[in-house]
Formats: C-alpha cells, structure tokens, sequence
C-alpha cells in the first residue's frame, strides 16, 4: 500500500503553527514513519510534486498571488486542514479590513505602487473549501496529532466545538471571573487550547476565535463590570480574530456605547 503523502504550506503568518509540528519531537519521527513528507520548506528544501493526501495550510490569504495559489493547493489536496487564526479567521494581519490599506503602504514604503496586496486579510475558507480547522495562535499540538492520527487511521477527527469555560471545569480550573474579576473570554471563545491562560490566572483572550453560537451580548456586561472600557473590548475582539464576523456582534449589543 503506498503511504499517504502530507505538505504543508504557508501564507501570510509567523510561521508559529508550522513551528509546533516540528515541536512534536518523539510523536513527529512515528509519523514520519507513516506518511510521506512531500512539501515542508520550513523542515526540508525538498519538494515533491503533488497531488497530496493531506495538506496543512497557515496563514492568510493577503495577496494576488496567495489567491492564485490556494485554488492551485487546494486542487492537488485530497483533504485540506486549516491551521491557526491566521488560516481560520485572517488572523492578526485582519486589522487592515478596519483601515485604509492604501495609506499604510504609501507611509511605510518608499514606492507603493511596487506593493501588491488586497485590502483585506481574509481566511483561508473564503476562498476554497476546507475539510478540517485547527484553531488557535498558534495550535495545540495535542489538537494536531490527534487529527493527523485520526486522517491517517480513516477516522473523522474529534475537535471539540464548546467553549474555553467547559475546559476549565474538566481540568478543575477556578474561574478568573468569578474569583478574582479578571476579564475573560472564555464563554465565547472556541475549546481546544486546554484553557491554557486561565489556568495560569490570566483571562482568555479569545485566539481560537468564536465558538458556536456566541452569545456575546451576555458577556459584554461582565467584561464592563471587571474593568474593561469600550476601547479595551473592542481590542481584545480585534486581535486574534478580527476576521470573524461573530465576534462583531458586539457592535450590535452596544460595547462602543
């Protein structure tokens, strides 16, 4: 039986969600052993043609060009995976669909007219269809493995689709909010990170984007009453995610009020 061939491709993104593949150290050398690394430039130089049984996309689509090569990639990927804010939501980089990107490019460079960009950050989704997501900035690594694993053995991959909250009370977390008035997006945020900063009394800021239906208009008052102004809100639902329209339904229930 021919082993199935895995690539891995990057857009506009840091490189971090790559990164925490090759993190995978012991678990990265047993799954070598059962696929075929095919295209991986931030591992190997080596690139194999396609078509690819699997192929794990970062970063957003920002460019003419990236445009261009995502129908290309998608083209030759039996299954397309999704990995990181960046490919899920626009990442970072989406604060531009808030601005003027022309004006950003005629004060930052010297010959704008040189600068091919689009004027938004947008997911990788908008423009093709995906098979898998994997949220987060950047990934878990645990969240990684087990969908490679599951692809790999013919399963559907179990990714959890409730909230940040539900992860704190598995792993007997005390709720920041509640015990000590930290803002948090934990209700609304997307499970999958293991509840990393509550754990560490820091409140969630929301990287693995929305969950399922939000209800974001029940936590905006809580995140007014533990301190945070209309300014600080509108940061923290522009940061990771800024492309995702649930976290916009804030406007409607008035946090710029």
């Amino acid at each position: 039986m021919d082993i199935p061939t895995l690539a891995v491709w990057k857009f506009t993104s840091c490189d971090g969600c790559q990164l925490t593949l090759l993190d995978c150290e012991d678990e990265l050398l047993m799954l070598a052993a059962k696929v075929h690394i095919a295209h991986f430039l931030e591992a190997s130089s080596e690139v194999e043609p396609g078509p690819y049984d699997i192929s794990l996309v970062e970063g957003s689509i920002t460019t003419p060009a990236d445009l261009r090569r995502i129908t290309e990639i998608r083209e030759q990927s039996r299954i397309l995976v999704t990995i990181g804010a960046c490919a899920t939501h626009g990442g970072i980089q989406a604060l531009r669909n808030f601005a003027d990107v022309a004006e950003f490019t005629s004060l930052v460079y010297a010959s704008p007219e040189h600068i091919a960009t689009l004027a938004e950050s947008t997911p990788i989704s908008a423009h093709v269809p995906v098979d898998f997501e994997l949220r987060g900035c950047p990934i878990d690594r645990r969240q990684l493995l087990n969908v490679l694993q599951s692809l790999l053995a013919g399963r559907t991959p179990d990714i959890p689709n409730t909230s940040v909250c539900t992860e704190c009370k598995r792993r007997g977390t005390t709720c920041v909010t509640v015990a000590e008035g930290i803002p948090c997006l934990g209700p609304v945020t997307h499970a999958g990170c293991g509840a990393l900063c509550p754990a560490y009394h820091r409140g969630c800021y929301g990287c693995f984007g929305p969950m399922a239906d939000p209800n974001i208009g029940a936590l905006l008052p809580i995140l007014r009453i533990n301190g945070m102004s209309a300014t600080e809100i509108d940061r923290v639902f522009h940061t990771f995610a800024a492309a995702a329209p649930e976290f916009d339904q804030r406007k409607a229930d008035g946090a710029a009020q």
